[in-house]
């Protein structure tokens, strides 16, 4: 089964109809086709941080781009460190 994608606007739509229309969160995901737990998670989404959310396309918010750019910095740093650590110990046997 492939995932469905919904558009920003159609999220925002949706969150709307539970929020400003007063819909109960089950009966609006009956009535748009979604699971109760996504459309709660749009909402949870929404009021956190509105401008931020649903950026689509594969966007990342901001700060997980953040995250994972020094993720990545930090495994290369160990694999650095290990390098550096085994060179060390093949040139302290050689000396002997």
């Amino acid at each position: 089964m492939t995932r469905r994608k919904f558009s920003r606007e159609f999220k925002i739509e949706a969150v709307r109809l539970v929020t400003d229309r007063g819909v109960a969160v089950a009966q609006a995901g009956r009535d748009l086709d979604v699971a109760e737990s996504v459309l709660r998670r749009w909402i949870r989404e929404l009021t956190a941080t509105p401008t931020a959310a649903f950026p689509g396309n594969g966007q990342m918010r901001a700060d997980l781009a953040e995250i994972a750019a020094l993720k990545k910095e930090v495994a290369r740093l160990r694999a650095e460190r290990d390098i550096l650590k085994k060179a060390a110990a093949f040139f302290a046997r050689e000396a002997m």
